[in-house]
């Protein structure tokens, strides 16, 4: 089968690449793997005006080709070996217009390789807001090379791209080849190192020669003859860099003095000096980080009141209703104290998932969780991670998943599987529905001032505690884990700019979609089945209950209701649900946690939201009286044989230290086996964070019993 004609789309991070891609393929994508490694690898079909059909490839974001992650070393080896399965046949570099300097290095790079090169200008919209205006003709003229200028959100200049891919393949561009003159930088010796390697071109022979040890497509005949060239020639590796860098930044700064006129440049950078003097400074930048995140947990909790309440208001009406409507039966039971009470359980804590999500796309969106990272650089490195672990780390407040992902950005192996193993201590949005259940429970709603909500406060909390326990296993993992490479962070602080509010509400709305979808999908499933553990038990066991409660019915005809009560309890705690519960009973007791709770555990394991669904359906099979109470008045009710509350401030306060703790989470083992390449690290995330779980709640519940 012919190979189809791909196209690379290559760029700096963040620079639109994955619009663009969008843009082109639609809905004709697929997501795999890159060879070798577990890098996502993402491949969809463009079709051109002419009525053929290209491959386009998105390529991880780099901002050169001197691979210094995971990611970047997918990019470099996808363009540089002639045999990889990927090596694309033309390639579309993103470039930034409002950063253009530091964007076109790649694309002079990438023109190097000998490759065919289109340059797709980005945020046209962001440079004009800055000043800056492009002669695209003129720089076209420089750099010998197809430039579209392009908005892939609006779709604006992608018709004019498809043509261009269409003329450049008919060769109606003279696409000019090689930027710098690679023979005059390095000698005449790295022709020979191009014909001993057969690359493509001297740029790509010197490539290879950068990273001779760590190329896997040269056989072992190449590496000595390359090893000797270098020798005899003195090849100084990092000079060569550093000179080769500064030769293309000449080149580029002298086109952009042509072609580009900047309005006043001096008033923007001063503006934003003087913001970052105080966002940045090492004392107050530090509080306005603490008030932003306080802002930010009030809101989840002030905000959200109202929606929660009407959401637990329509499930009530609901499960009336159906009660109402159904006949008495099986089905009836599965849908309300199954299915409904489920989805309801999790169903209310939507609006405090969109504020979560809506708050951190306002902070990306102004700029300042860049700032973020740069002020806990220091703190960082202070247990031996570095700036660019936070991003992963911040991540994790939304989903632990894509956050450990995120950490294929540091290069430093050591930081790389340190950041892994803590994100999961970060609280993710899977929390969120336990706390507040739980805080709401056994927290009062007191306000101090008239505007700090100790509920807030203790959410906050709850925030920080697993970020700084994150930096003190940080600390230990640095002493033990030994390696001698060494990094520096080094980011370029993005403009502050108003939030896109149109962004932020689709973000919004999208992130509850995918919250529901996902988190729905999972609890319906353990709703049924929890169902069934919940409604049935042994026979012989279940007749007897019968039978003993038929006989004390005709004995006391006047206690029906509280009869009929009875048994839906006594029957839930000999169902298979309660044998379980009771199973694990001696070893969850010591942190004032009863059989249902028990179970709980056990199926929060799956996701950690289905905490609250699993209480739900519990607290619904064993209660047939009151059917429209809300969890809340459940839980609140819940009663140890003895007659003392379940729920007090020391079980309530241990719950929340065994869910911050906890790794309560298979998708997240899988992620963290699937990026590590062993089941070794996700056992170890496991064990200390199961140790850590219970040893706080322990301690929390006898502090506070």
């Amino acid at each position: 089968m012919q190979k189809p004609f791909s196209i690379a789309l290559v760029g700096n991070p963040n620079s639109g690449k994955t619009s663009l891609f969008n843009a082109l393929t639609g809905l004709n994508q697929k997501v795999g793997n890159f060879a070798g490694v577990t890098v996502d690898k993402k491949t969809g079909l463009c079709p051109l005006r002419n009525g053929e059909t290209v491959q386009i490839i998105d390529l991880p974001g780099t901002y050169s080709l001197y691979p210094k992650s995971q990611d970047e070393q997918v990019a470099y080896d996808v363009l540089l070996d002639s045999n990889n399965p990927d090596k694309p046949d033309m390639a579309i570099v993103i470039a930034d217009a409002s950063n253009l300097k530091r964007n076109l290095l790649l694309c002079t790079q990438i023109m190097d390789l000998n490759i065919p090169v289109i340059i797709v200008l980005t945020m046209m919209d962001i440079a004009k807001t800055k000043g800056i205006n492009i002669d695209i003709a003129e720089l076209q003229r420089h750099f010998g090379v197809p430039i579209i200028a392009a908005n892939p959100r609006r779709n604006k200049g992608i018709e004019e791209l498809k043509k261009t891919i269409e003329d450049l393949r008919k060769q109606k561009y003279s696409s000019r080849i090689g930027f710098i003159d690679i023979q005059s930088l390095c000698g005449d010796w790295i022709g020979e190192a191009k014909s001993i390697a057969q690359a493509s071109s001297d740029y790509a022979a010197l490539h290879l020669c950068c990273q001779l040890p760590d190329v896997p497509f040269l056989h072992a005949a190449q590496r000595m003859q390359m090893a000797a060239e270098m020798g005899e020639a003195k090849f100084h590796k990092s000079k060569i860099q550093g000179e080769e860098i500064l030769w293309r930044y000449r080149k580029i700064a002298d086109i952009i003095k042509k072609c580009v006129q900047e309005e006043t440049p001096m008033q923007k950078a001063l503006r934003s000096e003087k913001i970052d003097k105080v966002l940045l400074h090492p004392l107050y930048g530090n509080i306005i980080l603490l008030v932003v995140l306080f802002l930010l947990f009030q809101s989840i909790f002030s905000f959200s009141t109202y929606p929660m309440d009407w959401v637990e208001m329509a499930f009530s009406w609901l499960s009336a209703t159906l009660s109402n409507i159904l006949p008495q039966g099986l089905f009836a039971d599965l849908m309300i104290n199954g299915v409904l009470a489920g989805i309801s359980g999790i169903a209310v804590f939507i609006p405090q998932i969109m504020i979560l999500f809506g708050c951190i796309t306002i902070l990306e969106d102004t700029g300042y969780m860049a700032r973020i990272s740069f002020l806990t650089d220091r703190l960082m490195r202070s247990v031996g991670l570095n700036g660019r672990s936070v991003m992963p780390l911040i991540s994790g407040m939304a989903c632990a998943v894509p956050a450990i992902m995120a950490a294929r950005t540091i290069q430093n192996k050591k930081e790389r599987l340190i950041t892994i193993l803590v994100t999961p201590l970060m609280s993710c949005s899977a929390r969120l529905p336990v706390y507040t259940i739980l805080i709401g429970l056994v927290i009062p709603s007191k306000s101090f001032l008239g505007f700090f909500n100790l509920q807030g406060l203790v959410l906050m909390g709850l925030y920080l505690l697993g970020f700084a326990m994150a930096l003190v296993v940080s600390k230990i993992m640095d002493l033990f884990i030994k390696v001698r490479e060494k990094t520096y962070f080094l980011m370029e602080l993005p403009v502050y700019r108003a939030p896109r509010w149109k962004n932020v509400g689709i973000t919004m709305v999208e992130k509850a979609k995918i919250f529901v979808r996902d988190a729905g999908k999972v609890i319906l499933v353990i709703s049924i089945i929890l169902w069934v553990l919940s409604s049935f038990g042994p026979p012989q066991k279940m007749r007897e209950l019968e039978q003993k409660y038929a006989t004390l019915q005709q004995l006391q005809p006047t206690r029906t209701v509280q009869l009929n009560n009875e048994f839906a309890t006594e029957k839930l705690a000999n169902s298979y649900a309660g044998i379980m519960g009771h199973a694990i009973e001696p070893a969850i007791k010591p942190l004032g946690y009863d059989w249902k709770i028990g179970i709980a555990l056990i199926t929060s394991f799956a996701a950690r939201e289905v905490f609250v669904g699993t209480m739900a359906t519990l607290y619904s099979v064993g209660d047939s009286e009151n059917i429209d109470a809300s969890l809340r008045e459940k839980l609140a009710a819940a009663r140890w044989p003895n007659g003392k509350p379940v729920y007090t401030l020391g079980t309530g306060v241990s719950l929340l230290l065994f869910y911050v703790f906890a790794m309560q989470c298979m998708s997240t083992m899988a992620i963290t086996k699937r990026e590590t390449g062993s089941w070794k690290y996700p056992i170890i995330q496991f064990v200390y964070m199961g140790i850590l779980a219970y040893a706080f709640a322990f301690a929390a519940y006898w502090i506070l019993a």
